[in-house]
């Protein structure tokens, strides 16, 4: 396991734990600048973010300060209520490849997206099973266009508190079950994103980490894309909104990133926090400062 208690070279930044300090929402543009202010190399923007600022202004940016990017956020939701929304969905998805090829992500993140209209408020049907059928032909048809472009899709479960709305895909062995049912010949295109809030709790963790991994099989490429780190707070106030700095709740993060790496990951740590109550009310100097030193000391 690698040590990271000496510097941050393994740190990156979701540009979301930064993006509404003090109530005001913060330009890309201005995030990046911090990140490079801190020695910060790695971050994961988000799509709107983007949008915002430019993909040119932004592909600037990255590239000269010598930025990677660990992952983009985010393609998915890709159920629908008729074949004009999963049209639409599809569109928007290849979209999203081509920026992250443009960015030169290390992968595209999904989140797949659950039964139609719920994210909204008003769900359009019950049935769970066939949001999942129409997710995993999403992925495959997406599969197709991002394996052509080379840019590795990372799906990424999600807690079970968000199957409605955000992702019926809530474990890492459901994950994988699309991962080998779309790509059994493991070749590179098609993995997860370990997100340590959404999966923490699962008695299964470990042993789908190592099915996902390099481990004593041998496997030739690891489908460990993405390493995502917050803490879960005891108690939390808002299930979406209150995600807590790195070794403030019950999470174990360093047991497992040790797992993580034993199978075969060795890319950034990403920080992502949501957290309207707290980290969004300090300033960003202070956010990514902090990040820095519990990404020493608790990660």
């Amino acid at each position: 396991m690698r040590d990271f208690s000496q510097d941050h070279r393994w740190l990156s930044i979701n540009t979301a734990t930064v993006r509404r300090q003090r109530g005001a929402e913060q330009p890309l543009a201005d995030i990046i600048e911090a990140c490079a202010r801190h020695g910060i190399t790695a971050i994961s923007p988000w799509r709107d973010q983007v949008a915002a600022a430019g993909l040119p202004a932004v592909s600037k940016l990255v590239r000269g300060h010598g930025l990677q990017l660990s992952g983009y956020c985010r393609g998915g939701m890709f159920p629908a209520v008729d074949a004009a929304g999963r049209l639409a969905a599809r569109d928007d998805n290849r979209r999203a490849v081509d920026e992250a090829c443009e960015l030169n992500a290390a992968c595209l993140v999904l989140v797949v997206g659950g039964l139609p209209g719920a994210l909204g408020g008003r769900a359009a049907h019950k049935d769970i099973a066939l949001s999942r059928s129409q997710v995993h032909d999403g992925i495959a048809e997406l599969l197709d266009y991002a394996r052509a472009s080379r840019m590795p899709l990372a799906i990424e479960p999600l807690h079970p508190m968000y199957a409605a709305d955000r992702a019926c895909i809530n474990t890492m062995e459901q994950a994988l079950d699309v991962c080998d049912a779309l790509d059994p010949g493991l070749s590179g295109a098609l993995g997860v994103a370990v997100d340590v809030y959404h999966v923490w709790w699962d008695p299964k963790l470990q042993a789908q980490i190592e099915r996902a991994g390099t481990g004593p099989q041998g496997r030739r490429v690891s489908r460990l894309l993405a390493f995502h780190v917050c803490d879960w707070l005891t108690p939390t106030a808002d299930l979406l909104n209150d995600r807590g700095m790195m070794g403030d709740g019950v999470i174990d993060i360093p047991r497992i990133r040790g797992w993580v790496e034993a199978n075969g990951f060795a890319g950034y740590s990403e920080v992502e926090i949501f957290s309207t109550g707290n980290w969004w009310q300090r300033g960003t100097d202070e956010v990514l400062q902090t990040c820095i030193e519990r990404h020493r000391s608790a990660v």
